[in-house]
């Protein structure tokens, strides 16, 4: 579970935010650090300063006697002083203990050091005098320097944290006007009508969002096309399937109002045929549609030779009912990536069409070889074949050849293409130069053991 905003802005504000605060923190405390050994090495130098001068003066002194020193400062009974001479107190402030501010401890150490006396942290700087009779002893409470660095950072970071708020309204205002293109991009869209596609179109769009604004409009265009295309293959489709219904339903009148036997059965024969053919049409329309939609199946290694065996011998008796010649080299195993069924659906659809496009007794070849690492299928007949600019047209959706005398949708061609496509094949048409018909070349490249 995280705690950070869902919105941009409050993203973008706790960062900035967290940001600031933690470099103000970070130089608060190197502030604190710096300003404290700063006043420690003042203070310390100090301290051997009022000692020094102690020394000087302390070389007269016979007696002891106390120093009833004025307070001149509020720290300044924070500040002890003593002076030894051969042994004993000869010179001491008001406030100083009767015995050494730094205790003995064998031979006598000049300089810093932090002790305790009665309970109270004290910074005591210890110096001796030229004949080593003197000792000299300077002293202050160290919570005198935690007030006076307190003081100091009060009066430094004072301002900065007064500073912060304003800091954090400005960044406030920053982000939420950085943010303002998003928010009438989100106003525009929400504004849009379902059906509109027209470019969106904004002034002033920041760098970082142009690519997306992009994006979004190459989305619409897609958007576009697709409807555009949708709307003329329903346009399409609802003629061709017009025709094979109302001859279906034609020869169901004809047979339901002929008394010949022999006449209603022809045209129950024809209803069959015309069923027939509206199924057809109504499959190719649906196998196009998954297409055109990306809805594939994930591919995998197929033997193209099985395949193309199992397929030609479900047309087998069509050709044969035509007393065509149907020559078919397929033997040795050629796999290809591919989905077994988009892949019978493509070899289907060419057999076919060379099957029903060609005259009776008309020859139809089809082959399977590897060729390096390419498996190329063949199929080719001795029909009437195509002109050039018929061939290039191949593929369109509902075009057909008019002449042929046979039925069909033109969506067939449409589908063999586009399954070539999506399965990394090539595809290419040409003449027939050994029967003379139409010649029909699909590639793919070799997959599994094929490949090597």
């Amino acid at each position: 579970m995280t705690l950070m905003p869902r919105s941009m802005q409050g993203r973008l504000l706790v960062l900035t935010l967290g940001l600031v605060a933690s470099v103000w923190l970070a130089t608060a405390l190197l502030t604190w650090s710096d300003a404290r050994r700063e006043l420690d090495e003042l203070f310390d130098a100090h301290l051997a300063q009022a000692a020094a001068l102690l020394v000087v003066q302390a070389q007269d002194i016979d007696e002891a006697h106390e120093v009833d020193a004025p307070t001149l400062h509020r720290y300044a009974p924070k500040v002890a002083f003593q002076v030894f001479h051969e042994g004993a107190l000869a010179l001491h402030s008001a406030n100083a203990p009767a015995l050494p501010m730094v205790p003995p401890d064998g031979v006598f150490q000049a300089g810093l050091r932090t002790v305790s006396i009665e309970g109270v942290e004290w910074r005591v700087f210890a110096a001796m005098g030229a004949e080593r009779d003197v000792q000299v002893y300077v002293g202050e409470v160290i919570s005198s320097r935690e007030s006076v660095l307190l003081a100091v950072l009060r009066s430094t970071l004072w301002p900065m944290v007064v500073a912060l708020p304003l800091l954090a309204l400005a960044v406030w205002w920053g982000v939420r006007r950085a943010v303002a293109p998003l928010r009438r991009l989100g106003r525009v869209l929400a504004e849009r009508r379902p059906q509109t596609v027209e470019p969106v179109v904004l002034d002033d769009v920041p760098s970082e969002m142009q690519p997306m604004l992009d994006a979004l409009n190459d989305l619409f265009a897609r958007i576009t096309t697709l409807m555009e295309s949708q709307q003329r293959f329903t346009a399409d489709a609802a003629h061709e399937l017009r025709t094979p219904i109302a001859a279906i339903r034609t020869q169901a009148q004809v047979a339901q109002g002929e008394p010949d036997e022999a006449f209603r059965h022809h045209a129950l024969q024809a209803t069959i045929v015309g069923c027939d053919r509206a199924s057809r049409l109504v499959d190719q329309l649906l196998t196009l549609s998954q297409l055109e939609a990306g809805a594939l199946p994930a591919a995998g290694p197929v033997d193209l030779a099985g395949v193309v065996r199992h397929t030609v011998a479900e047309l087998a008796e069509q050709a044969i009912r035509k007393e065509q010649t149907f020559e078919l080299d397929a033997d040795e195993a050629c796999l290809v990536a591919a989905d077994p069924v988009l892949l019978r659906v493509l070899i289907r659809n060419l057999v076919d069409n060379a099957i029903r496009y060609n005259s009776a007794r008309a020859s139809v070849k089809v082959s399977v070889a590897r060729v390096a690492d390419r498996v190329r299928m063949i199929v080719e007949d001795s029909g009437p074949g195509l002109s050039e600019a018929a061939r290039a047209r191949l593929g369109e959706r509902f075009f057909r050849v008019l002449g042929s005398g046979q039925s069909g949708s033109g969506l067939g061609w449409s589908i063999v293409r586009r399954i070539a496509g999506v399965q990394g094949a090539t595809l290419r048409v040409d003449s027939s130069t050994a029967l003379g018909g139409l010649w029909v070349e699909v590639e793919w490249p070799a997959a599994g053991q094929n490949a090597g």
